[in-house]
Order: structure tokens, then sequence, then C-alpha cells
């Protein structure tokens, strides 16, 4: 389904929905569609909650051109804030605007007669060559024909996003001078199955499509559309994958697979801050970052412009920073273009304030446990948003991490434990009953001495560990 909204239950006008459909998948658009119609590797920087942050086209141009990051330049202002926020402006400036570049949307279909788009529409140059009869604009993989047009609204949203034309009036895209590929995976309802969708990004990638954007998902893997995505990856094409708006803490299908290929995005607001309904990046490292997903401005079928709100918004917005990235180097791979999108990004989305000195901050962490005969020593250090920690004892590392959500004084640090690991040289016995771990609260209030007892405001944090 597009990536407006995404729940496993059925369509609706608040939220494009999925359900499984026998053996195969459906896939929804993500978008929440609230919509006013008139005439929005750098595993250091990585957190589970926003990834590696918010996308910087000004940053990952310059890089993918071995210059120095593009100065600031007055922004646009009005309906195009999503632009100045993720510093498109600056790359315009450098002449770099989608030129040469093919984007395939893989959605409801794109209407290519759009006042705001029609320039940009990609042509099949190689027509019939490939089975599909006059396909010249595209495909529509749900009728099995050449009508591309969309019965639904959603493509051509996320069409004018990537590659709205500069022309005064309307939407700007932010890649203005890419190419629109529309491939019509999703029906007029907006949801599709993995075939369709799989198939699609064959065609994409066999008819000289350079990115793809697929604003639609699923709750469930499916191993047909993972072999493709691993197909486009592996002539070259970038996928990038709205993560979805279950406001759950990790991303839909397939975004979860930019763990391997293809970038994941969530959305934030004009402030950027998290969108309460996109899902979180999650603690196991992947391509994720944000992108502007809340009230965007952009075109709809029949001249039309409307504001919709979905990470099937915010994934346009990447798709179109790596557009610009290709217009400066078309000599980029796959692989580079994700690294270079991850490790650019301004990781400054935070679900609350942080200063520099919890990058630096060091305390302690002490466990207690009925069984346990020899208390290990574990450090942590705090980076934004995570919570590394490692055991002293071993040199054991990644034993856990969890999130933090507040470091004022004397409040919770707001956490979700992830992963620890036992080890028999700790010396800690067969935990039996839940394990409980205190820290000593300088974190909070630098008193070294005072360890938070089970009567504080602070939490104890339990989960239960097998050997």
């Amino acid at each position: 389904m597009p990536i407006d909204q995404l729940t496993s239950s059925s369509l609706s006008n608040q939220q494009l929905n999925l359900t499984p459909i026998s053996s195969s998948n459906t896939f929804t658009s993500l978008a929440q569609n609230n919509l006013s119609l008139s005439g929005s590797s750098s595993v250091g920087n990585y957190n589970s909650t926003t990834g590696y942050g918010l996308v910087n086209a000004a940053a990952a141009v310059s890089d993918a051109n071995g210059q120095t990051t593009y100065a600031d330049v007055p922004k646009v202002g009005g309906n195009g804030w999503g632009a100045d926020l993720i510093k498109a402006p600056e790359v315009w400036a450098h002449g770099y605007t989608g030129q040469g570049v093919v984007v395939a949307v893989l959605d409801t279909g794109v209407d290519y007669n759009h006042q705001d788009l029609k320039d940009n529409i990609w042509t099949n140059p190689n027509q019939n060559s490939d089975g599909y009869v006059n396909d010249v604009h595209g495909w529509n993989f749900v009728d099995n024909n050449n009508n591309v047009l969309d019965d639904n609204g959603h493509g051509t949203h996320v069409a004018g996003i990537i590659a709205g034309e500069n022309n005064n009036y309307g939407v700007t895209g932010i890649a203005y001078n890419a190419k629109i590929m529309p491939v019509k995976v999703l029906d007029s309802s907006g949801s599709g199955n993995d075939t369709t969708i799989s198939e699609g990004i064959h065609f994409a990638v066999d008819n000289g499509a350079n990115i793809i954007n697929l604003s639609l998902g699923s709750v469930l893997p499916d191993d047909i559309l993972k072999s493709a995505i691993e197909y486009a990856s592996s002539k070259g094409v970038t996928v990038v994958m709205a993560a979805g708006n279950d406001g759950s803490s990790s991303p839909d299908y397939p975004a979860s697979y930019a763990s391997t290929y293809g970038i994941a995005v969530g959305a934030v607001d004009q402030n950027n801050q998290m969108a309460n309904f996109s899902n979180r990046s999650g603690i196991l490292p992947i391509s994720y970052v944000t992108a502007p997903g809340v009230d965007i401005y952009s075109s709809v079928p029949n001249n039309q412009y409307a504001t919709y709100s979905g990470t099937s918004m915010a994934a346009p917005y990447v798709a179109g920073v790596v557009a610009l990235m290709l217009s400066a180097n078309h000599n980029l791979t796959e692989s580079q273009i994700r690294n270079i999108i991850t490790s650019t990004a301004g990781n400054s989305t935070q679900s609350s304030s942080y200063t520099t000195e919890l990058q630096s901050f060091t305390s302690s962490l002490i466990f207690a446990h009925q069984a346990v005969t020899s208390i290990p020593s574990i450090t942590f250090s705090i980076v934004p948003n995570d919570l590394q920690v490692k055991s002293n004892n071993d040199g054991q590392s990644n034993l856990m991490q969890f999130s933090v959500n507040s470091l004022s004084d004397r409040q919770t640090i707001n956490s979700s434990i992830s992963s620890y690991g036992i080890e028999n040289n700790h010396n800690l016995g067969t935990p039996v009953a839940p394990l409980q771990f205190h820290y000593y609260n300088d974190a909070l209030d630098n008193n070294t001495t005072d360890v938070m007892d089970d009567t504080s405001e602070e939490t104890i944090l339990t989960k239960r560990y097998k050997n």
C-alpha cells in the first residue's frame, strides 16, 4: 500500500492499510491522506529512533562531488519548507537539479499530463522491445496494460515531491529536472501485491531507472519483494523505501531490508521533530534517514494540488536527493550512495533536547541478582538517543543498548533494554528471575555515591535473560 498510513486493517479514508491475501502479501500506500485540495555506514551517529537523522542534500551532493559542504542560501519558504529543511536550494545553486537521472515511481500511477509534471515524464526509447506493448511512459502491472495514469492521487503526489517542475507555480520538486518513470503497481484503492511490485521493480531496472521510489509497504516480510530489491541493488539502482506509519519501533517491509539494500525513510515535521505516526529506525543499524513527511504540499491529478502526511511523502524527498547526487556524479555506486546519504545526514531529530556534554559523559552501572557472587564492573557512555554498554570484566562490547528519551535532573532514563549477553565467566549463576539493573545517577545530578533505589522516581530497568 502507499505508505501514508499502514496497519493490518482495511483501507479507509484516513489511512491506506493492508491485509494479507492468501499466500501473497498486500501492499498499500503509506500516507495519512488528510488532504485539502486547491487549484508537504556511520554507526556512531545511528540511534534507534531517527537512524542517521535528517537527510542533508547539501552535504550529500557536495560529498558525492568531492567538495566541501555547500554554503547556506536564502530559503524558499512557503510550501517549499521541506526543500529548505533538507538544504536542497544549496544544491540547486551549484547547478545540480537532477538532470540526466530517471526516478521510477512505483505507485498508483502518475498523471503525466499534470502541468507540473508533463515535461519531466520519462519516455521509453525502446518501446515494445521487452514484451510490453506501447510502453511509452511506463507500464501498468495492475491491469497489464500501458495506462499508467493515476486513479488514486498518491503516485502523482509522490512524483511532484521528486520532480515537480521549477515553473513558478504549484510545487517544485527536489530534483526538478529529473525524469519520472511511472510504474503502476497499486490499484485505485492504493493496494497491490508482491508480484506486481516485484515485476514493477524489474521493469524499472531493465528500462534504465537510476532510482526506485517505494512509498508502500506491508507489516510482513516477503521473499519475492526482497529478491527484486536485491536485483535492483545488483544493477546499481538505489531503492528508497518509506518506513511505514504504524508509529512502531522499527520499519515495515520492504523498508526493513535497508539493512542490506536500499534506504529506509522516516518522517519529520517542519520543526524537524519525528512524526508520531512514523515508524522508527530500530535497534539494529540500517540505512535509515528522516525527511519531511507532515503536511506536504504537492501535485495530484487534474492539475490540482493537495497536502498529505506520511512516510510516503518522506521517501520521495530522499529519492530526490539521490537524484541530485547522481546529477553531480553519475558514477556513484548504490553502495556509495547509501553510505553518503547516511554519513552526511544530520542526526539532530530528537525526542527530547540533548547537550554536547552527553556525548562524552561516562558513568557506571552495577548489576544485582540473587545468584550473584561476583558483581562485574560495567560502564556505559551516552550518545544522543542511545546508551552503549560495555563490560569491563571481559571486554565484551555491545552487550546492551537502550534508547534514552530524557536526561533532565532526577528523571527516568526512559528506556527499553534490547539485548544483553550473559557470559559464563561473569560468575552470575543461572538467572531464574528478572534481572535488575541499577545505575549510578551521576548522569542526572553528578552525585556519584547515590545509587538510585527501588522507591526513587527513576525506573529500575528489568528484563529476563537466558544463558
